[in-house]
C-alpha cells in the first residue's frame, strides 16, 4: 500500500486537487400532465362551440346563396376593320386611349374615292340630261303626228275635189290617181309618226326625271361611290377604350383588314361558371355581389343575374367530349351565368376584360325565370353613307333638269 502511494507522481496529485467538481443540474420539470389535458379540453370545447354557432347561423339565419370563384369579367370587343382598300394617312387614337362614338380613328387616302365620286356625279348629270332629251323626243314626235295628220287631211280633201272634177270631165283620171297616191303616202307618214311617238313615250312613260330608271341607276351608282368615300374616314362606333391597334401610318390595307378594337368598359359584365349542382335555385333577376382580385375586399360590386348559358362550356368546346366511346369518368360540368354590373360602380372603379372575380348570388327569391331575358338591341345601327348624299343628289338633278320636268 505504501508502495502504491509512493508511485503516484507529485504533478498528478496537483492536477486532481486543482480540478473543479462539476455539480449535476436538477432535472427540468416539463409540466403537469393534468394541466395540459385541461387546456386541450378547453380548446376542443371552443372549437365545438364555434362549429355549433356556425351551424345554427347557416340553418336559421344565413341567406341562401350560391358562390363561385370561377368567374371572369367579360365585355364586347368592337372590331374596327377596313371596308374598302386604301392607304392609311392619319391615326387619331392609340392603345389605352378613350374615344367617344363618332370620334375619328383612321383616315385612308381619299384620292381614288374622290375621282370615283366625281365620275358618278357626271354620270348622274348625263342621265338627267338624257331623260330631258327623251321628253323632248316625245314633244317632237307629237309635232310630227300633228303635221302628218294635217298632211293626210289635206290630201284627202284634194282627192275629193279631183274626184268631183273628174265626174264633170274637168280633171283627168291620172290626176285623180295621183291624188289617191298622195293620200296613201300621207296616211303612211301619219302611221310612222304615231309609231315614233309611241317609241318615245316608252322612254318616259309613268316616270319623271327623279323616278326614271336611268336616273335611278345613276343615283345608285353615285350613292355607292359616296359610301366608298365615307369609308375613307373611319370613326368609333361606340364609346370605349382603344385596344389591339395594329394599323400603322402608310400601311396599304385591304377590305376586311382589322385595324384596332374599341372596348366599352362601362358595359362589361361577369361570366360566372357555376357547377351544375348549383343551378337549381339560380334565377334571372337575383341580386349578386362581386369582389375582384384587383381591388380585394375594399370594393364590392353589385349586380343581378341576366341569363344562364344555353349549355356547358364543354358542349361548346372546339373538340366536344365523346362520352359514348372508351372508358367514361363523370366530371361535374359548369354552366356560364351572366351577371350585369352597376354602371355607377364601374365608373368609380373600372374593370378590365378577363379579370378574375368572386361571385355570390342571393338565391332566396326563386320567382324569376330559368331562361334569359328577352333579346334587345345592344347598340344602335351605324349609318354607312354621309347624311349629305341625298342633298347632293337633289342638287345634281336640279342643275341638269333645267326648267322643264
Amino acid at each position: 500500500m505504501t508502495d502504491t502511494i509512493n508511485d503516484i507522481r507529485p504533478d498528478e496529485a496537483i492536477i486532481e486537487e486543482a480540478a473543479p467538481q462539476v455539480e449535476t443540474a436538477p432535472p427540468v420539470e416539463l409540466g403537469k400532465p393534468r394541466a395540459r389535458r385541461t387546456w386541450l379540453a378547453i380548446l376542443a370545447g371552443v372549437v365545438i362551440l364555434a362549429l355549433l354557432v356556425y351551424a345554427i347561423y347557416r340553418l336559421f339565419f344565413a341567406v341562401p346563396s350560391e358562390s363561385t370563384d370561377d368567374a371572369y369579367v367579360g365585355g364586347d370587343t368592337v372590331a374596327i376593320t377596313a371596308r374598302d382598300p386604301g392607304t392609311v394617312i392619319a391615326l387619331y387614337a392609340d392603345d389605352t386611349e378613350r374615344v367617344r362614338a363618332g370620334q375619328p380613328l383612321v383616315d385612308l387616302d381619299p384620292a381614288t374615292a374622290d375621282v370615283d365620286l366625281q365620275a358618278a356625279a357626271a354620270q348622274l348629270g348625263q342621265a338627267v340630261r338624257g331623260v330631258r332629251s327623251n321628253f323632248s323626243a316625245v314633244n317632237a314626235a307629237q309635232a310630227e303626228v300633228t303635221q302628218a295628220s294635217a298632211d293626210l287631211a289635206r290630201a284627202r280633201n284634194d282627192l275629193a275635189r279631183r274626184q268631183q272634177a273628174a265626174a264633170q270631165g274637168a280633171v283627168s283620171g291620172e290626176e285623180v290617181s295621183h291624188a289617191a297616191d298622195t293620200v296613201k303616202t300621207a296616211s303612211a307618214a301619219l302611221n310612222l309618226a304615231r309609231s315614233k311617238l309611241a317609241q318615245a313615250e316608252t322612254q318616259v312613260e309613268g316616270a319623271d326625271v327623279h323616278t326614271n330608271p336611268d336616273v335611278l341607276a345613276a343615283i345608285a351608282n353615285y350613292r355607292r361611290a359616296a359610301i366608298k368615300r365615307s369609308h375613307m374616314h373611319i370613326v368609333a362606333p361606340v364609346d370605349g377604350t382603344i385596344a389591339q391597334r395594329t394599323v400603322q401610318i402608310g400601311q396599304q390595307i385591304n377590305a376586311g383588314t382589322p385595324l384596332m378594337a374599341v372596348v366599352p368598359l362601362d358595359r362589361v359584365w361577369v361570366d360566372a361558371n357555376f357547377r351544375e349542382t348549383q343551378l337549381a335555385d339560380l334565377r334571372v333577376g337575383q341580386p349578386a355581389t362581386i369582389t375582384t382580385d384587383t381591388y380585394g375586399g375594399k370594393v364590392t360590386y353589385h349586380g343581378h343575374v341576366i341569363g344562364l348559358g344555353a349549355g356547358s362550356g364543354n358542349a361548346f368546346a372546339l373538340l366536344p367530349p365523346q362520352n359514348a366511346s372508351g372508358n367514361w369518368i363523370k366530371i361535374v360540368q359548369r354552366v356560364p351565368v351572366r351577371i350585369a354590373l352597376n354602371r355607377d360602380e364601374l365608373e368609380r372603379h373600372p374593370l378590365r376584360i378577363g379579370l378574375s372575380v368572386d361571385v355570390d348570388v342571393d338565391t332566396s327569391n326563386t320567382s324569376g325565370s330559368l331562361l334569359g331575358r328577352e333579346a334587345r338591341g345592344a347598340y344602335l345601327t351605324q349609318q354607312s353613307d354621309s347624311p349629305n348624299v341625298d342633298a347632293d343628289i337633289a342638287r345634281i338633278i336640279a342643275a341638269n333638269a333645267g326648267r322643264g320636268r
